[in-house]
């Protein structure tokens, strides 16, 4: 009969000790990948690879959850101010992804994007794996981008049991081609990553009735399906001359860092004027004939802000600066109205043309090569300036009111979303000249609420109809801002649901959302 040694047991404690910590290790990976059913009830993960407060969509989204008792987490890059309700709402919690690192910025885009998705994969698999707790009922996220977003979110719902929600904003592979061109091979993988991805999920969202038929047939889409309109969110709405004042009144020094709009603008004497508003008695209109104390005395009287008669059109556009914004329109636009606005003064028969103020707001990488391109042009107009400017989201919204026309230059790379600034437009009650494209129609009636163009001569047109004897309306543009007014009124109280796909519904987000969204959180699939 042997006798085991002491070396023979040591070997044995240890062969045992790895067999368990093997054993231990796969049946932690094993339950870590096989789905379950446990999570936070009421509770939601919103994933936007960008940033979180230059996607209002997703904000918006944010909101509405949290105002419906659902703890939120809001996944994505900083950089801009979000909304104020993603700050004060205390179920909505704020998690910010590490930016790409400088250098990519200079390398080739074929070796910068392996490097950048890596690290995209990394930080949001921390965040919906480890850094969350506990898994959250539903993830939603916003595409585009696709990769790697789609899969990512696929594979957590796998493992965590949560339920995937895509909101389908446009295209990811539509976009890639405009970047490499449509017969790139990396649009082609783009689009079996975006179609394998995308196909299964508990539910989809989108932002047009095109996008979704043209999905559901193509790409065989499975899952619930709704389309969710954009629409603004209650605190869109037409300015009151206060709300203008202040706004001016903030505006000022970034407005008088353009030099060209020295003696361009009316002369202003802040806090008293701007160069749109002015606080006098109603029985001193001109602003020669009022003095200082007058004006002071005015001030202190509380006497309301009214709107300048001397004021120049304000016309305002928001753009991010992509090639699928078609900016150079509007500068051939813009040079034709300087032309007929020229011609108009020296004919005293015809009605004059006002002075214009273009105001671009939205970031992006072609900006400043179009900014150079309108410094040059405006160097020979007496009648038109174009500014960019950025403003924060509290700002944004009354300068929309503010206005008196906006521009849509938005060109769908797929022909099957929306701009979302001519949403925001409606919701300030601000009629839109729009460049047409296919599925336009869902959001743009001509004649109705808005105009539509096709090139920059139909553009300068229209706003040669819609602004000639400024400040005063001209029956057009009285016809269209009064049609949004009633629209918005005749809405409230109706459901969604009700109005038939050709009528054109406009309600707040809120009640779209509710109507919506709401009823996907609260079913199951059958």
């Amino acid at each position: 009969m042997s006798v085991l040694k002491i070396e023979d047991y040591t070997n044995l404690g240890i062969s045992l000790a790895y067999f368990s910590l093997t054993a231990w290790i796969i049946w932690k990976i094993w339950v870590f990948f096989t789905p379950r059913d446990s999570h936070s009830v009421r509770s939601v993960a919103v994933l936007v690879l960008g940033d979180i407060g230059r996607s209002p969509r997703m904000m918006y989204h944010a909101e509405s959850f949290a105002e419906n008792a659902f703890i939120t987490e809001v996944i994505g890059y900083g950089g801009s101010k979000p909304i104020p309700a993603l700050e004060r709402l205390p179920r909505v919690q704020l998690r910010y992804l590490p930016e790409p690192p400088e250098f990519l910025r200079f390398i080739p885009f074929i070796v910068a994007a392996p490097i950048k998705v890596s690290i995209q994969v990394v930080s949001i698999l921390l965040e919906l794996l480890v850094r969350i707790p506990k898994a959250p009922e539903f993830i939603l996220v916003q595409n585009p981008p696709s990769i790697p977003t789609l899969a990512l979110v696929w594979l957590v719902g796998c493992i965590r049991g949560s339920k995937v929600i895509i909101d389908w904003h446009n295209l990811g592979y539509s976009i890639l081609a405009l970047k490499v061109g449509k017969t790139h091979p990396l649009v082609k993988i783009s689009e079996w990553f975006e179609k394998t991805f995308g196909r299964c999920a508990y539910a989809h969202l989108f932002v047009t009735k095109a996008m979704r038929d043209y999905l559901v047939e193509k790409w065989d889409l499975q899952g619930r399906k709704a389309i969710l309109h954009d629409r603004p969110p209650h605190h869109f709405h037409r300015a009151s001359s206060q709300e203008t004042h202040e706004l001016f009144r903030r505006l000022q020094i970034p407005l008088m860092a353009h030099k060209d709009l020295q003696g361009f603008l009316p002369q202003s004497s802040l806090p008293y004027s701007t160069a749109f508003t002015q606080v006098v008695p109603p029985s001193h209109s001109k602003p020669s004939s009022r003095s200082k104390a007058t004006v002071e005395s005015a001030y202190t009287e509380v006497q309301l802000p009214t709107v300048r008669p001397d004021r120049p059109a304000l016309v305002v556009s928001s753009t991010s600066w992509t090639p699928d914004e078609e900016f150079g329109i509007l500068l051939e636009a813009l040079t034709l109205y300087e032309v007929h606005a020229q011609n108009a003064a020296k004919q005293s028969t015809k009605s004059k043309l006002p002075k214009v103020l273009m105001v671009v707001t939205g970031k992006g990488p072609m900006r400043d090569s179009y900014i150079q391109k309108v410094t040059k042009l405006q160097k020979t107009w007496e009648y038109v300036r174009c500014v960019s400017l950025w403003l924060e989201a509290e700002d944004y919204p009354i300068l929309l009111g503010s206005a008196d026309l906006g521009v849509s230059l938005h060109s769908s790379s797929s022909d099957l979303d929306l701009p979302m600034k001519v949403v925001d437009m409606f919701g300030c009650k601000l009629p839109v000249c729009a460049l047409d494209f296919k599925c336009l129609g869902e959001l743009v009636q001509n004649d109705v609420n808005g105009l539509v163009f096709k090139n920059a001569s139909q553009l300068a047109e229209q706003f040669v109809n819609l602004l000639e004897g400024f400040p005063n309306s001209t029956p057009r543009l009285n016809t269209l801002r009064t049609n949004l007014i009633n629209a918005a009124s005749s809405s409230r109280g109706r459901s969604p649901q009700i109005a038939s796909e050709s009528d054109w519904y406009w309600g707040s987000w809120d009640e779209n959302w509710n109507s919506t969204v709401k009823p996907l959180l609260f079913r199951t699939l059958p």
